[in-house]
């Protein structure tokens, strides 16, 4: 029987009994056909994961027995932070899913001059909740035990202002540098423009923050496709794809 990954909002402690979100009973009871008794991993983000055991399975409630704690690390040596403009439609979905399985350690979703989306109030809290459950997904899929927080909206020049890792790098087609043109960094904070790309005054403003350019080849990739393409690079480069 498939055992299945299940992120926990609840810390959870080896000998404690945990009530499944409603989200995580209806996958294991309804969708896997799960039982009294089947074997689940929990993890609630402060690392390494938990051996469980369905002790209730009903339609809408699920609990698990919480057993042995494993110490599984399956982070990167380098810690990213991906800065992106907010894209349309289901494309910022598609990134965060992708980043979190390609390793980022933390997204913040940026509002930007050329940015066609603007969310603000209400439906920027419901985004960014919506973003993290995708994150937490995904670390259900790829194995990961430290799921990515989604940081709220942030408007473009709070985060230049802000931001404090080793290397920052902003992507720019109009570039001749390369990764091999930067020495192996601890921390990277990646920043990418919208459909339309930064504009001129930004990324002034980016460099003038520190932000040092850095091009993906001679072809213009789309705001989703960009990101991966730089974090698998940064990964092969620099992480734990080597």
């Amino acid at each position: 029987m498939r055992c299945p990954r299940i992120f926990s909002p609840l810390p959870l402690a080896t000998g404690s009994q945990v009530t499944l979100t409603e989200g995580a009973a209806r996958h294991c009871v309804a969708a896997l056909r799960m039982g009294t008794g089947a074997p689940l991993t929990l993890f609630d983000g402060r690392g390494g994961e938990y051996a469980a055991t369905l002790v209730e399975a009903g339609k809408k409630q699920a609990t698990a027995l919480v057993g042995e704690h494993t110490d599984n690390d399956r982070e990167s040596a380098l810690t990213i932070h991906l800065a992106i403009a907010v894209s349309k439609g289901e494309r910022m979905e598609w990134v965060v899913q992708k980043a979190t399985e390609l390793g980022v350690s933390s997204v913040t979703p940026l509002l930007s001059e050329r940015g066609e989306v603007k969310l603000r109030g209400e439906r920027a809290d419901k985004k960014q909740a919506q973003w993290q459950q995708i994150a937490y997904s995904a670390c259900e899929q790829c194995q990961r035990n430290r799921p990515p927080p989604i940081n709220p909206i942030t408007p473009l020049h709070q985060l230049l202002a802000g931001e404090s890792s080793a290397l920052k790098l902003v992507l720019h087609h109009r570039s001749t540098a390369a990764l091999q043109s930067y020495s192996a960094p601890t921390s990277v904070c990646l920043l990418i423009g919208p459909e339309g790309g930064f504009s001129d005054a930004e990324i002034d403003a980016a460099q003038t923050a520190g932000f040092q350019p850095l091009t993906l080849g001679p072809r213009v990739l789309r705001t989703e496709t960009a990101p991966l393409a730089a974090i698998a690079a940064l990964q092969t480069v620099w992480g734990d794809f080597a």
